[in-house]
């Protein structure tokens, strides 16, 4: 498991820190799950019959859901590139569909990230989970303002494991700890554990300073794995066993905040990078009421599960159905952790009144641009009402959750009154955007055999 090797570098890197007394002055810990292709309904909370999220659905209670969380693309990359700097993907050149093992770019170094803000105010900063913004030397999670990194690069189907002898796909996925290849080909069954357990001892290892944990999970992307402690025990199948195991992940990370006593010094979010990966059936996930999923601008591909949680700071039991964004996440951390915003334009807003309750507060979203998974624009939302551009689809989200209804033939006014200005908005982003990072180097053979570092015994 090389557990060994990362408890040195976080005790290392925990001495290099110096301790701060806990008191009222001191800056939340933040701490972010975001799971991979996981659909709006796939939670307890959100009301999944079978599958069991006894611990997301306690972060639920005790804090606030969000119903109307957007992600700003329903495929990977340009969804995790949106999070973490709060912009729209085509912003940061981040739009073109995924990186796969064998691309030369990602995220700039340039951008500001979640990790490089609360870094500059004086937090530990790690992540542990698929990555999936660039592998090459210069853009994996250390040299984007995370000091510890665990994880896989890329996803997890991305990997030679669960192929056939006469495959020809030639790439491999390693497990990576800071730049360094430990193992090629990771049993893909502990991925979620092995996540989960280099959170937790982060978390130790930091426990008297500001930290910020980022635990992109690799599943439920497909292929499925579950540890052998979960595997059969949902009546959703393997699917629902990924998610209780991931629930379980969740619920390790609030036992250590416990153990602490951090819970009330921490804000904790729970979301998904687009919806579910339908094609798949049954190993695909549900929308719930949405219509569509993964790759498709339809509610189902964009609208995710996120539960915010802070207890004292956050009321408890809060329901918020104003539209928000992953965009969101950087400008409204940087509030409540006391951070100046990047100097770059954001897409994002601060949406810190929305999430404490506070009168009158309402969404600062006006407008929400919908792309496509390989970066077109595809269709704008305004208050209730969202159109699609490619045949002129008018609805209203209010009324018609499921997309069912199109209303354009009554509605020809604003049918071209919303497609001017999402034009315009997508111009104007087109015009000021930032470009990616290429970098002609390796920072390891994704084709190299797997034996030549460590075979995994799965």
């Amino acid at each position: 498991m090389h557990r060994p090797i990362l408890l040195t570098l976080l005790a290392i890197l925990g001495c290099q820190a110096v301790p701060t007394a806990r008191d009222a002055s001191r800056p939340p810990n933040i701490v972010l799950v975001f799971t991979d292709d996981q659909g709006y309904g796939d939670l307890s909370c959100y009301g999944h019959p079978t599958i069991h999220t006894p611990h997301v659905d306690a972060l639920a209670a005790g804090g606030t859901k969000l119903t109307q969380f957007y992600v700003a693309s329903p495929v990977c990359s340009p969804s995790r590139a949106a999070l973490l700097t709060g912009c729209y993907p085509k912003r940061v050149g981040m739009h073109k569909h995924v990186i796969f093992p064998g691309y030369d770019y990602g995220l700039h170094t340039d951008e500001v990230t979640l990790a490089d803000l609360l870094r500059g105010e004086g937090y530990a900063t790690g992540c542990f989970g698929k990555w999936h913004l660039g592998h090459r030397p210069g853009l994996l999670p250390t040299d984007q303002g995370f000091d510890v990194f665990a994880g896989v690069p890329y996803s997890n189907d991305m990997a030679q494991i669960h192929r056939g002898p006469d495959t020809k796909y030639k790439y491999r996925l390693p497990w990576m700890e800071q730049s360094e290849v430990v193992e090629w080909e990771p049993d893909q069954r502990l991925l979620t554990r092995r996540a989960t357990e280099a959170a937790v001892d982060f978390i130790d290892a930091h426990a008297e300073e500001p930290f910020f944990v980022y635990v992109p999970h690799s599943m439920p992307h497909i292929p499925l794995y579950a540890s052998a402690e979960f595997e059969g025990n949902s009546p959703r199948g393997l699917y629902g066993d990924v998610i209780e195991e991931i629930d379980w992940s969740v619920g390790q990370l609030a036992a250590a905040l416990e153990r602490h006593g951090l819970t009330n010094d921490t804000l904790f979010l729970f979301t998904t990078d687009n919806g579910p990966w339908l094609p798949f059936k049954r190993d695909g996930g549900s929308a719930g009421l949405l219509r569509g999923g993964k790759g498709s601008n339809w509610e189902g591909g964009q609208r995710v599960p996120c539960v915010v949680s802070w207890p004292g700071t956050i009321p408890a039991g809060q329901v918020v159905r104003d539209v928000a964004t992953t965009m969101d996440i950087l400008p409204t951390v940087a509030a409540f952790a006391g951070a100046p915003l990047p100097g770059e334009i954001l897409d994002g807003h601060d949406v810190s009144d929305l999430l404490t309750g506070a009168p009158g507060a309402t969404s600062p979203t006006e407008h929400f641009l919908y792309y496509t998974s390989k970066g077109d624009l595809a269709g704008i939302r305004r208050g209730p009402w969202k159109l699609l551009l490619a045949k002129g689809e008018l609805f209203h989200l209010e009324h018609d959750v499921s997309e069912q209804w199109n209303v354009a033939g009554q509605n020809a006014e604003l049918v071209a009154e919303l497609g001017t200005l999402a034009r315009e908005m997508d111009a104007t982003i087109t015009a000021e955007a930032r470009p990616t990072r290429a970098v002609e180097a390796m920072a390891f053979d994704p084709t190299k055999p797997a034996q030549a570092v460590g075979q995994s015994p799965f």
